[in-house]
């Protein structure tokens, strides 16, 4: 045993407990030590069992300062002015059963950096501000009985904006309209999918890319649809499941559905409004794009969003929990406790993909106007009536685009300048504003288009000329059916039932019609015999006679 404390010791040397292979205590409390040697401590003691370094002044750790420390069960690194912890600082401390690394101004904290305590039972961590605590980092502490850290979950306030107390959503309103926006969004694309399905156009390659850009703004109500599930589902005691809730598989899924339907419709966007582009401004241009085009554009377009989706999948310790920040699962806001590559992926989309595309959309549009009226002056036409109409169609189109994405724009913006964002704007943001694109762009692109509704016209017309036509073929082969049988004199008896028995009479061909006044009384020759005709004459109508 070696008790050092409140001494001047300001550092230590490797050989500074040459020979002291039997030390199992080592107290060193209270003194300046400022550094620990590079070579591990146990090199010397190897049954080293209690090691006290609490109140000196280490700033830093080797990754090697505890390799050879398999006998150490209690570590004490409290009051110190530790900055970072290496990632295999504790590994092979499997015997450690206290560990205090309370009253240090960490500022991060690896999430496997516990894994190698299986035996902890008591970790100290007071007055330590981890910024990225989450529940990974003690998962493999099966042992552990008492934790010290001021980093426990508060319950007051019981509502971060996005999710409160009882609920995933906090806002009843937006519990509501999750549902409303969702199949409004769901219902609208697939609806114009069937539809251009069904009416033929005669670009087809547009009409390819229109379905695509559908089912991409479905995804987002597929996404929508799932928040309310989940929401549905953990009703009434959410904050039992918040944590296990954000670092599920299962949230990680549907933030990444939710950024691929963003980004392949963003992307699937601007391609439409390149080629209308093309199209107007340059019209005598050789470019036109053919189906195999057309098709390797809308693969890669998917393809591009498919990676910008998973890949926060792919690298965990640059990316961290990237969807899990929130109870919607959506990486909208950025904070500093996030790892920085989890603050500049959803910056680079945001305010770099997105923000050039809205750009290039924008100046496409404007484009596209001022050479439409450059040549309706040019041909000296009066054409004020389709200038209004196409300005009115183009600045919907440009507002609704930005009335989604300048939001977004403004809350990174803030987010990068550290401003502080209530949660409750976020949701609104995610449910409502987000959305708008994909729950608009089936009426802006297709349903109020001219055109469309000209081949839908005229489809409905032909539909209708198709009916008529089978209806008067129905009818004429009906009336040719009854002409027949009157030309044939076929007559028919209904069934007469008596005591005795049933007759049915059928006429052959070869007898002439029956006059009126024939038609009460059959002859005698015509229906076998007198008591016949009088069964017949009792119980049989003129009507009944086919």
């Amino acid at each position: 045993m070696r008790i050092l404390d409140e001494n001047s010791i300001t550092s230590l040397r490797q050989k500074s407990f040459e020979g002291l292979k039997s030390l199992f205590f080592l107290s060193l409390l209270n003194n300046s030590v400022e550094q620990l040697p590079k070579t591990s401590l146990c090199v010397e003691m190897p049954r080293l069992n209690w090691l006290e370094l609490e109140g000196n002044k280490i700033s830093s750790l080797w990754s090697s300062s505890f390799k050879n420390c398999t006998s150490l069960t209690v570590l004490d690194l409290s009051i110190n002015q530790i900055l970072d912890l290496p990632p295999s600082l504790f590994h092979r401390l499997h015997n450690v059963q206290q560990l205090n690394i309370s009253n240090n101004p960490l500022k991060h904290v690896y999430e496997d950096q516990f894994d190698s305590f299986i035996n902890l039972q008591s970790l100290s961590m007071e007055e330590v501000e981890i910024p990225n605590i989450s529940i990974r980092m003690f998962g493999f502490l099966s042992n552990l009985s008492h934790i010290y850290s001021p980093n426990v979950r508060s319950c007051k306030p019981n509502t971060d904006g996005i999710s409160s107390f009882e609920n995933l959503l906090a806002n009843i309103i937006l519990r509501v309209f999750v549902w409303v926006v969702a199949f409004a969004i769901c219902f609208g694309n697939i609806f114009v999918i069937c539809l251009r399905s069904c009416v033929g156009s005669e670009n087809e390659h547009h009409t390819m890319a229109i379905k695509s850009l559908c089912c991409a703004d479905c995804l987002m109500g597929v996404y929508l649809f799932f928040i309310g599930a989940f929401d549905v589902k953990y009703c009434g005691e959410y904050n039992r499941h918040a944590h296990v809730w954000m670092e599920s598989l299962s949230c990680q899924l549907i933030g990444s559905l939710a950024l691929l339907s963003t980004e392949v419709s963003v992307m699937m966007l601007t391609y439409m409004t390149l080629e209308k582009y093309v199209c107007i401004v340059f019209p005598f241009h050789h470019y036109r794009a053919g189906r195999k085009r057309t098709l390797c554009s809308l693969t890669s377009i998917w393809a591009l969003g498919f990676v910008l989706a998973l890949a926060p999948f792919c690298d965990r310790h640059t990316f961290g929990n990237f969807y899990g920040r929130n109870g919607v699962c959506f990486p909208l806001h950025s904070d500093q406790a996030e790892k920085p590559g989890a603050r500049c992926y959803p910056t680079g989309i945001f305010l770099g993909l997105n923000l050039f595309a809205f750009i290039l959309i924008v100046f496409s549009y404007s484009s596209m106007f001022y050479s439409i009226q450059k040549t309706a002056k040019s041909a000296r036409q009066t054409t004020f009536d389709l200038e209004v109409s196409v300005a009115k169609r183009f600045f919907f189109i440009v507002f609704t685009d930005a009335m989604c994405w300048i939001p977004i724009f403004l809350l990174k913006i803030l987010s990068l300048l550290q401003v502080q964002i209530t949660g409750t704007l976020i949701l609104w943001v995610v449910i409502f504003i987000l959305p708008i694109n994909s729950a608009l762009n089936p009426i802006l692109y297709t349903i109020t288009t001219s055109a469309f509704q000209e081949r839908l016209r005229n489809s409905c017309m032909r539909l209708r000329e198709k009916f008529m036509y089978a209806s008067e073929k129905f009818m004429y082969a009906s009336q040719r059916e009854i002409h027949v049988c009157i030309s044939e004199s076929v007559c028919v008896l209904k069934p007469v039932i008596s005591k005795r028995r049933t007759h049915t009479w059928v006429r052959p061909p070869s007898i002439a019609p029956w006059s009126s006044s024939d038609a009460h009384v059959p002859t005698v020759g015509a229906f076998g015999s007198a008591q016949g005709s009088n069964q017949i004459r009792d119980h049989a109508n003129v009507s009944d006679l086919v």
